[in-house]
């Protein structure tokens, strides 16, 4: 089902890609870009961030990758720095 893209929503493109990420750590890029509606280049650059942070980790799964989320993390802004990333994915009903 082809639901309408929202003009906005209350979590970012980082969130996003996060969240299919705990959904699958296998996921491919192209699937993260087309779930979260963006171009597949943005999740690299997305990936790339998160990565750099220190929220995920790459591991080669044979010819595949997978992500390892670093839930026990805080988020990063000053009004949630107290919110570690384990919060954010329960309040979404996501676990890692």
């Amino acid at each position: 089902m082809n639901r309408p893209k929202p003009s906005w929503t209350f979590l970012t493109n980082h969130s996003h890609v996060l969240l299919c990420l705990a959904q699958d750590p296998t996921m491919l890029m192209r699937d993260i870009a087309q779930a979260v509606g963006i171009t597949e280049r943005a999740v690299q650059r997305i990936i790339a961030d998160l990565r750099d942070e220190k929220f995920i980790t790459l591991r080669r799964q044979g010819r595949r990758n997978a992500y390892r989320i670093h839930a026990a993390r805080h988020l990063k802004h000053p009004l949630e720095a107290r919110t570690k990333l384990a919060d954010l994915l329960g309040m979404v009903g996501q676990s890692t």
